[in-house]
């Protein structure tokens, strides 16, 4: 097998499994910029496949192919609606960001799955008849050697995901808005004497990572587990939380560690067409990315350096 066949091997099956972590990391970027630590990232992730699962089922013979793009945007918004319970949480009432980002996990879970039990009666939904396929992209496709590493044969959500970290790193690096979210997560008092908002804008941080971390968690539905269960979501929102972690709280860092961790997530479905891989026991091959998870934090965490106010919460004429 020769160094270009295994490429078109590892691209697509590494952008498939990262997309779902890039979103929601760039999510985690956004709230903890603004200075809002936010744990809950699993818990958006589980809200965001289970609306677009469930959205997928009942109006799959009305939208038809349309359907699982109207699922990203449902993900999106209940994700975005779920956040706002640790926004509310922890910027009003100033609660612990930790606890209240564990709480939000338990509570993403335990009430998704109630309510599957209540529709289906059982823990597990039905699979989806209208999921995302690959497909080639055009124009982009024919660029010899990189169109067919690139861009075939893949999922237009993994381009979606890489579009969108370009999008993040200009909104949080060349905009104003972008400057006064770093703002208030660096120094808010600082922030509010020149007249930014620092509750508003803290609640639109956390506001923003619920849109990508549910986004994150129906591409994740809607291309691989394609149903809803209790394992649909098995920690990719804490390894898209170590992302955004060990790519120092930037767009194109948290993406780049996203793809790093979807490369080990995707070696247990591809390990056995690598030569490197073959003799390798599937088990290990499962464990790999949350290994790889420890080990990046560990070697990493201390390095990094975190928004100055992220976890402390704002008083306003408190010093």
């Amino acid at each position: 097998m020769g160094f270009l066949q295994i490429l078109e091997i590892i691209v697509p099956a590494t952008l498939v499994y990262a997309a779902p972590l890039i979103l929601t990391a760039l999510g985690g970027v956004f709230s903890e910029r603004s200075g809002v630590v936010n744990i809950g990232l699993e818990g958006l992730m589980v809200v965001g496949a289970f609306s677009s699962i469930i959205f997928n089922l009942f109006f799959a013979d009305t939208f038809g192919a349309l359907t699982p793009w109207l699922g990203l945007l449902v993900g999106m918004a209940i994700g975005g609606l779920f956040s706002l319970i640790h926004a509310v949480a922890t910027i009003t009432f100033r609660a612990d960001q930790t606890v209240s980002g564990v709480a939000i996990n338990m509570l993403a879970l335990g009430a998704t799955l109630f309510v599957v039990k209540l529709i289906y009666g059982k823990a597990q939904t039905d699979k989806i008849t209208e999921p995302f396929y690959k497909g080639d992209i055009p124009l982009l496709s024919d660029i010899p050697i990189i169109g067919d590493i690139f861009f075939k044969d893949v999922y237009y959500t993994s381009i979606l995901a890489l579009a969108l970290a370009v999008v993040a790193w200009f909104v949080l690096f060349k905009m104003p808005f972008g400057l006064r979210l770093r703002a208030v997560g660096e120094h808010p008092m600082a922030a509010d004497t020149m007249g930014i908002k620092v509750y508003r804008m803290r609640y639109i941080g956390v506001f923003i990572s619920g849109l990508f971390g549910g986004l994150g968690g129906a591409v994740y539905a809607s291309t691989i587990a394609l149903d809803f269960s209790h394992a649909t979501i098995t920690g990719q929102g804490f390894i898209a939380l170590a992302a955004l972690v060990f790519g120092k709280w930037h767009p194109f860092g948290a993406m780049g560690a996203a793809l790093f961790f979807g490369f080990a997530q995707s070696l247990s479905i591809i390990g056995s067409l690598l030569p490197l891989f073959q003799d390798i026991p599937n088990v290990y091959m499962l464990i790999a990315p949350y290994v790889l998870t420890i080990l990046a934090l560990t070697g990493f965490i201390g390095r990094a350096d975190a928004p100055k106010a992220l976890g402390t919460p704002y008083l306003k004429g408190k010093r």
